[in-house]
């Protein structure tokens, strides 16, 4: 045991939750959910993250780290027209699709055959909203951004796994000194909201399906690679299988997916959390200790959410996917083969357009398909 592993589960669950927990209230807003409702869903995808990355990282003595789909929620947060009660159905149907992947290895296979330039088309296409919406909160507020957008650009240089959630810490103190806050919460212990689930067509395409192929193309497959590049070589089936599951028992209490983590796990399975790999599973325990920790006190940590300024949320989900949209980008243009079928993916998704009350995420995907399609007849 070294101190290294401790720093590393703390930096890690530090950076997946800090970084992103805007985006989780922000796809709560989306669909209509309560202060309650959103807190219930931030307390069971905590402890969803805990008992998944606790269990995994014990039962195969490799560094498995879990993390919400923050492409998912990016997702659930561009959709319009749906209420809450449909949202959860979606999550239960993508919970149970993500199981029958994990059971059935043709299912991963299939997935896995989806053109990776697509795929990142569309979800480029849904992350490039949050971006365009952080620019946007510069007019409304231009003193308080804009140093903001400076103080993000300029901690990247020293820690850019950091620097989002130095731009929400030091956010939230320059709002509160010049009166931005309005007056904290008191400090309450979270509970779990049960939401009964509504089952439509519609949401099943537009989120479900979606939420589906977003959480396995650039969740899972990444951490299965990421788990790959650092020497480990774990079954997927099972993984796939255990957060699928978790996720499904989770989905009712407002939680999307779930998944395997990519960059959270980046910092736990290298030689600065253990320089021996077989050592490294540790870090999986702790930082489902920092989750717990997460879990208990997640009610009053979205009622903090709640006082912050609209614009600093706006600009921390923003800010918080640039990484994913450049990455995204990056793999949709990367074979010159494919870049026309990505590109419009990526148009179409990034449109919202929604036709026969199905959204531009499902279309996105199909219309990069049928390019990809037609290109590929075309040299037959």
């Amino acid at each position: 045991m070294r101190a290294s592993i401790f720093a590393s589960a703390f930096v890690a669950a530090i950076v997946g939750f800090g970084g992103t927990l805007a985006i989780i209230i922000a796809a709560s807003d989306a669909v209509g959910a309560t202060q309650a409702q959103t807190a219930s869903a931030v307390t069971a995808l905590c402890l969803a993250m805990a008992v998944e990355s606790l269990w995994l990282s014990w039962r195969t003595k490799m560094p498995v780290i879990s993390a919400w789909s923050t492409p998912g929620a990016a997702l659930v947060a561009a959709s319009s027209g749906y209420n809450v009660n449909e949202a959860v159905g979606a999550f239960i149907i993508a919970a149970v699709l993500l199981v029958a992947t994990g059971l059935f290895g043709p299912l991963t296979r299939l997935i896995a055959r989806i053109p990776a330039s697509v795929a990142s088309g569309m979800l480029a296409g849904i992350v490039v909203t949050f971006a365009i919406n952080a620019v946007k909160t510069v007019p409304a507020d231009p003193w308080f951004i804009l140093p903001l957008i400076a103080a993000f650009f300029v901690f990247r240089l020293v820690n850019p796994a950091l620097s989002v959630l130095a731009v929400l810490v030091g956010g939230g103190v320059a709002a509160a000194l010049t009166g931005r806050v309005g007056a904290l919460p008191t400090p309450e212990i979270s509970t779990l909201t049960l939401i009964a689930p509504s089952f439509s067509f519609s949401a099943m395409i537009s989120l479900a399906l979606p939420l589906y192929l977003v959480t396995m193309a650039s969740q899972n497959l990444s951490g299965l690679a990421v788990l790959r590049a650092a020497g480990y070589h774990p079954e997927p089936g099972p993984l796939i299988t255990v957060t699928g599951f978790v996720s499904l028992v989770t989905a009712p209490f407002g939680a999307l997916s779930s998944n395997l983590a990519a960059i959270s796990a980046a910092i736990c399975t290298g030689p600065d959390a253990h320089p021996d790999p077989a050592e490294r599973w540790k870090t999986g325990p702790f930082y489902a200790l920092f989750y717990l920790v997460f879990a208990i006190f997640g009610a009053s940590l979205v009622a903090i959410f709640a006082v912050l300024p609209q614009s600093l949320i706006v600009l921390v989900a923003g800010l918080g996917l640039l990484a994913p949209l450049a990455n995204a980008l990056a793999i949709a243009l990367k074979d010159d083969r494919e870049r026309m079928a990505a590109t419009i993916s990526f148009a179409v998704t990034a449109s919202g357009i929604a036709l026969l009350g199905i959204g531009s995420a499902f279309w996105g995907l199909v219309a990069g398909l049928v390019v990809l399609g037609l290109d590929a007849l075309k040299k037959r």
